[in-house]
Order: structure tokens, then C-alpha cells, then sequence
């Protein structure tokens, strides 16, 4: 055949673009009970279009995401009423944790502990929800629960630290153009990674968009990741985790009878070891003499609850993922990382790691099926696409603005603050959270660098549960009373 010579029916590829899907946007009127008075609330569910400017092209849309609103119905002045956007880590997790566990007028049902009831799970009013003082507004990034990149564009451009606080921000900037809330007192709450999207929006917000928040709040925080990378040469993890190795042991009775007396108590004493003697003794490395050597494993053992002899096998320094599969190895059991309170049961008992962490496997069938049944029954939303509770679809995240060092938004909270002087922070830290430990945490707020006429603006409070402490009966009414308190402290004079 000729090359003139085409099939008559041979078409064109057709450049043109897959349709962009439509907004979408669901009202539904509903009531709470918190604190005995009954609030009357509007949730609203939907999606909203990012776009982009594209040079001599005018915008392009880039994503749909999808949202959560609630908001108080009988105010008189919607403009002066604080409103707060939240949004949980990973990344690659949804909004669905704080949203039903802590923050909505809905949560999943779960024991006092934090056990959950058998299958099928439910949810029920939640008293210590946040929506008799502020409005809330929950953000799936891009590729988590509904929310998508747009047909044509490549989901990749959003997994990165740089690119999420972007398109986090647009949201917000938009959402509150939309709603007429520039006029709001603002705030924002992030849980684990969600903490290091809020510090670095801290800073974008003020920056791209001169919107100045009035607080932060974080669950769980982590903004300096040296803290909590166990990379070869960085000591620095095994100094900051070894308190909450302690508080762990406490939990599961593997210490020392006088440890066991008093948690508080105890932990002072392991934290001064922790930033004294076992700091000194890391620092000297292969140096440290080794009667030195023997008085530090002894130390850590009595501290962990594990053998002189495994520890003097890990040099001194004991990694989480084995600290989590040793401590009840004996019983052929682990301990969770998100929370060191629950146990599971591995195959292999003298493998090196856990299968599994115990206790993301008691909240995820849990907060799965309750969202799901939720936002189509009560919240009248339909979609087919699957809700991505916890997707790893965005990995590999993208960290680089951070090539060679550690990732650390420390320094982005600090100016935030400094420029903004009203802003305030609260930080929520769990005593049995092995994913981002409160040492640690102190650690980085103590390593700001803030000036001492704003340390004032960071606030701390501890609470005897894990990473999501709010599955903590206890916990939650704790949580709620320090947060409420917090927001009250960051509004401005009446």
C-alpha cells in the first residue's frame, strides 16, 4: 500500500481532552446534642475544582476535591463565627479519622479503650464535637477519599510535600472566597503528617495568600523528621523514642516494680536519662568505654522491659519495629506503633519485624464502613468511586525541596508566628504513640528558635492513649476540653 494510500475509516488520534467532571455540591439539615444544648447544622458535601494558571491559556482545571462541611445554623453573622479545616496525614490518608473520630457531630462507635464492636460497625452523636464553637470543614487531598486528579492530568504532580500544600491551600482559599468567610476567625487541625501539611500552609497562606490564621492545632505533630528517621549515623530517634518505649512497657507491666508505681513519675526519670547520660553515651559511638557501655544497656533494659543481652546486641540503640515485635516476644505477641496500647498475634514469632501494626487493624474496618455507609445514607452523597481511606497510590511522596536533610517545618511555623503574632498553637501528644513520639515532639518545638516573648503561643497537653487519642473515651473528653478551651484563648476580645 502506498503511503497516500489510508484506510478510508483510519481517523486522527483526537487530541482533545476528556471532559472535566462537574462540581458537585449536597445540603442535608441535621441536629447534635453537645454539652446539653441542642445545635441545629447544615452539612454540606461536594467537590470542588482546582485550576491552575496557565500562561496566554487562561486555567486549567487540575483536580476535583471532595469536602465535608458543617456548619451551625441559628447565627446570626456567619462572616464572625471561627472556622476550621482539617485534614489527616500519611500521606495518602483521607480526612475520615478526625472527621468520625474526634471533631464531627458523628463518631464511630468504639468501647472505652478503644476496642471496636463487633461487625457491622455504627456511629453514633458525638458529644465532643467541635461544632458548638467553629465550623468545620474536612479536606481529602488529591488521590485520597473521593477526591481525583482531573482525566488528562497525572495524579503524580500532587504526591509531594511541595505540591500538597499548594493545592491544600488553593482549596481553602477558594472554599472561603466561595462562602464569604474571609472575614472568619480561621483555624486549622492536622493529625501525623497533616501536622507537617499544616505548618508548611502556616506559612503559604500567610505568604501566597495574606491570610492569617488564628490557630493551629496538631494531633500528633511531626515537623522535623529526624526525629523519627532511624537512617544509619542518626542518633537521634533512639533518644527521643525511649520514653515512650517506657510508657509502653508501663502499659504492657513489663517494668520494674518501683517503675511501675507512677507513669508521670517514671518517665521524668527516663527522660532525663534519655537527654543526660544516654546522649552522652551515643555521641561517644564506638569510643564509649565499655564499663560505660554495661551501665547503659543495664539502664535501657530496666527502662524497656527488654534483656540486657538484646539490647547490647542492638549497640545500644533499639529500633521501633523491633522494639514493637521484642517486648512481648515471650508470648508470642506485638504491640501496636500507632498506639502501644493494643496487641496483635504474627505467623512467625521470631521474626525481626511485626506483620502488621494491631492497632491501625482495630480502627480501619471500623472507620471504613462507617464512612461509607455515612456519607451516602445520612449525608445523601453518591459516588462509585472507591473512598480511599489509606491509599498508597501516592507513593513515592516527593520530598524535593528537602533533597540531602531531613525534612523540617519547624523553621515555616516559627516565621509563621513570628510574622503573625496572634497566631496560636496547641500540639496533642499521646504517651503510647510510637508513630510520632511526644519527646520527640518536644524536641522540635524546644528547637524552633521562637523568640521567648512568642514561646508563650505553643501550648502542650499529654494524654494516656496513642496516635489517635481520641479513641480513648478518657482521652476524647480531655481532647475536648483543651481544644475548646485553646480556640476560646486564640479568638479575638469580644
Amino acid at each position: 500500500m502506498a503511503e497516500n494510500d489510508k484506510p478510508a475509516n483510519d481517523k486522527k488520534p483526537n487530541s482533545e481532552k476528556p471532559p472535566i467532571p462537574e462540581e458537585k455540591l449536597v445540603q442535608t439539615q441535621h441536629t447534635v446534642t453537645i454539652d446539653g444544648q441542642t445545635i441545629h447544622y447544615t452539612a454540606t458535601t461536594g467537590t470542588i475544582l482546582l485550576k491552575e494558571e496557565v500562561d496566554e491559556k487562561g486555567e486549567e482545571v487540575k483536580a476535583s476535591v471532595f469536602y465535608v462541611a458543617y456548619t451551625r445554623d441559628d447565627v446570626d453573622d456567619p462572616a464572625g463565627r471561627p472556622i476550621t479545616f482539617s485534614f489527616n496525614g500519611g500521606p495518602g490518608s483521607s480526612s475520615v479519622w478526625l472527621h468520625l473520630g474526634l471533631l464531627g457531630p458523628r463518631r464511630v462507635l468504639m468501647d472505652d479503650i478503644g476496642n471496636p464492636t463487633p461487625p457491622p460497625y455504627r456511629l453514633v452523636d458525638n458529644a465532643y464535637s467541635l461544632l458548638d464553637l467553629t465550623d468545620l470543614v474536612f479536606i481529602d487531598p488529591v488521590s485520597t477519599g473521593y477526591s481525583r486528579a482531573v482525566p488528562g492530568e497525572k495524579p503524580k504532580q500532587f504526591h509531594g510535600f511541595k505540591k500538597d500544600i499548594e493545592s491544600v491551600a488553593e482549596f481553602i482559599r477558594v472554599y472561603t472566597g466561595r462562602v464569604k468567610r474571609w472575614a472568619s476567625p480561621k483555624f486549622l487541625i492536622g493529625e501525623s503528617y497533616g501536622t507537617t501539611r499544616a505548618a508548611g500552609l502556616s506559612g503559604h497562606l500567610q505568604e501566597r495568600h495574606g491570610m492569617y490564621l488564628n490557630g493551629i492545632m496538631l494531633i500528633s505533630s511531626i515537623l522535623n523528621f529526624q526525629t523519627a528517621r532511624f537512617t544509619s549515623g542518626n542518633d537521634l530517634p533512639y533518644i527521643l523514642f525511649l520514653p515512650t518505649y517506657t510508657a509502653t512497657a508501663w502499659y504492657h507491666q513489663r517494668l520494674p516494680a518501683d517503675l511501675q508505681a507512677d507513669l508521670h513519675q517514671t518517665l521524668a526519670e527516663v527522660e532525663a536519662f534519655a537527654l543526660g547520660e544516654y546522649t552522652l553515651a551515643l555521641m561517644q559511638g564506638d569510643a564509649l568505654p565499655e564499663e560505660a557501655r554495661s551501665t547503659i544497656a543495664h539502664k535501657l533494659a530496666r527502662y524497656t522491659g527488654l534483656s540486657v543481652d538484646y539490647v547490647l546486641r542492638t549497640d545500644l540503640r533499639i529500633q521501633i519495629h523491633r522494639f514493637v515485635k521484642e517486648l512481648r516476644r515471650d508470648e508470642r505477641r506485638t504491640v501496636g506503633r500507632l498506639d502501644s496500647r493494643f496487641t496483635g498475634i504474627d505467623r512467625d514469632a521470631a521474626g525481626e519485624q511485626n506483620e502488621f501494626d494491631p492497632s491501625y487493624a482495630t480502627i480501619q474496618g471500623p472507620y471504613t464502613a462507617t464512612f461509607n455507609d455515612y456519607v451516602r445514607r445520612e449525608l445523601a452523597f453518591e459516588s462509585d468511586l472507591p473512598y480511599e481511606i489509606l491509599t498508597g497510590r501516592v507513593w513515592p511522596w516527593s520530598y524535593g525541596e528537602h533533597e540531602n536533610q531531613f525534612v523540617d517545618v519547624g523553621e515555616t511555623l516559627r516565621k509563621a508566628i513570628s510574622q503573625n503574632p496572634y497566631l496560636k498553637v496547641i500540639v496533642a501528644n499521646g504517651y503510647f504513640d510510637l508513630a510520632t513520639p511526644y519527646l520527640a515532639t518536644r524536641y522540635t518545638f524546644n528547637h524552633l528558635g521562637l523568640d521567648p516573648s512568642l514561646r508563650g503561643n505553643v501550648s502542650m497537653t499529654y494524654y494516656e492513649a496513642g496516635h489517635m487519642m481520641y479513641v480513648h473515651m478518657p482521652s476524647l473528653i480531655q481532647l475536648k476540653a483543651d481544644l475548646a478551651a485553646f480556640i476560646r484563648a486564640a479568638l479575638p476580645p469580644a
